[in-house]
């Protein structure tokens, strides 16, 4: 069969209308009142509404509904697919021995200073076979699907060597073919100063010319990285550095997105609004001209979205998160992301993502869920796609053991997701 009509639901959260900013970042464009549906067909959104209608519409399409598997909602909740928009997906290794430095006072880049944090995961990264990187990302994709995302995008970065970097993107892509997750890869190359590079006067800006004229060239030929990513930050690359690797990659063709501003305001959200990148992420200690200039590319047609990752805050104990409602107030698109990685952030679930932008940045239920759905789908490129229910969007939907989306970030640590379609397909959960 080449339809799927999901039927008997009591909510439908569309998230139809765009990219949502301001006071519209509250707008999940639900649908309530019960006996809800959405037919899809092809792979396609065919139809959402009272049941009614989907079925008027399907007959009017010229199809029956018996050419159609049914799922029912029983009542629940349909969303769209959740797209996790930044995520270390590739790696080796757990860094757990961390928590015991930061205990005693380490701060982040004292950890790295000491080979540890990125270092250590790109080290046990090499020294893994392929069979081992893939079996292991293959569960943590399992379970991202099951806490409803449908979407993600992975990471390169845990290589930092061209030929390490390169093995990594193509994994990803390996990944991706396989599916039945969408994956959007992003070449992270400066992800940190290799070791052989420390200690060097000029080490961190050989190492970007390595990047630039060795790396880049490189990743590009291969064909699979989408973006370039860079790791903006004081003690790592700096903004002219940065500046210089986002230019490059976008002379080969490739989009870009920036790790800005997660420590301390390293003029990240200012290069982001300025060079044309979709997303600028973390953003946890932005300038006032870094909000400024976000604020004024949200106004443009080149809105970049502020994709915040509350888990990595709040699993680093900083207790301080990104202002969340500054940005909103200030029109900035804002998305939400898991920084999936072993040192930082080692979760897979969106909705607990969800729960701590509720409860540590004072977001409310739709706010998040958009930053989860359509704004997540704008920073990726893919806001045309996926990311709300609308007539020919791709059929990612899930299906949910609540009635309403507000019920979503409020019951904590739990996989409330009851039935996951990608591309109109069932493939996690119940039919």
């Amino acid at each position: 069969m080449s339809g799927l009509l999901v039927a008997g639901a009591g909510s439908v959260a569309t998230l139809a209308g765009g990219l949502r900013r301001g006071a519209a970042q509250a707008d999940a464009a639900a649908l309530d009142g019960g006996d809800l549906a959405v037919a899809c067909w092809g792979g396609r959104v065919l139809a959402v509404g009272p049941a009614a209608d989907v079925y008027r519409q399907i007959v009017a399409a010229g199809h029956s509904p018996a050419e159609f598997e049914h799922v029912d909602a029983d009542g629940g909740l349909i969303t769209p697919g959740l797209i996790d928009a930044h995520t270390h997906l590739i790696f080796a290794g757990t860094r757990e021995q961390e928590w015991q430095m930061r205990a005693h006072g380490a701060g982040y880049l004292e950890v790295l200073a000491a080979g540890g944090g990125i270092l250590s995961t790109v080290a046990a990264t090499r020294d893994a076979s392929d069979e081992r990187l893939l079996s292991a990302a293959r569960g943590r994709l399992d379970e991202m699907l099951a806490c409803g995302t449908t979407t993600a995008e992975a990471k390169s970065g845990y290589g930092l060597d061209v030929a390490a970097e390169l093995r990594l993107l193509r994994i990803i892509g390996q990944l991706e073919a396989e599916g039945p997750m969408r994956l959007v890869p992003t070449y992270l190359g400066a992800h940190a100063v290799p070791e052989q590079y420390r200690g060097r006067p000029d080490g961190t800006d050989e190492f970007v010319a390595e990047v630039v004229d060795r790396q880049l060239p490189q990743v590009a030929a291969q064909g699979i990285a989408e973006f370039c990513d860079v790791f903006c930050e004081r003690g790592v690359f700096s903004a002219n550095q940065t500046a210089r690797i986002l230019a490059a990659a976008t002379s080969l063709g490739m989009r870009t997105r920036i790790h800005a501003d997660e420590l301390a305001p390293s003029g990240g959200a200012e290069l982001a609004a300025g060079s044309g990148c979709l997303s600028a992420d973390h953003l946890a200690a932005p300038s006032d001209a870094g909000v400024a200039a976000l604020a004024r590319a949200a106004a443009s047609p080149n809105p970049v979205v502020a994709t915040l990752l509350p888990a990595t805050s709040w699993f680093l104990g900083k207790h301080h998160f990104a202002p969340a409602r500054r940005f909103i107030d200030a029109g900035i698109p804002v998305a939400l992301a898991t920084d999936l990685n072993p040192g930082t952030s080692p979760t897979v679930s969106l909705p607990l993502v969800m729960s701590i932008a509720c409860v540590e940045m004072g977001l409310s239920p739709a706010e998040a869920l958009v930053a989860v759905t359509v704004n997540a789908a704008h920073s990726l490129g893919l806001g045309s796609e996926i990311g709300s229910i609308e007539p020919g969007r791709q059929a990612d939907l899930v299906v949910w053991n609540v009635p309403t989306f507000e019920q979503l970030p409020y019951w904590l640590g739990t996989r409330p997701a009851r039935t996951v379609i990608v591309g109109g397909r069932v493939v996690a959960g119940r039919a």
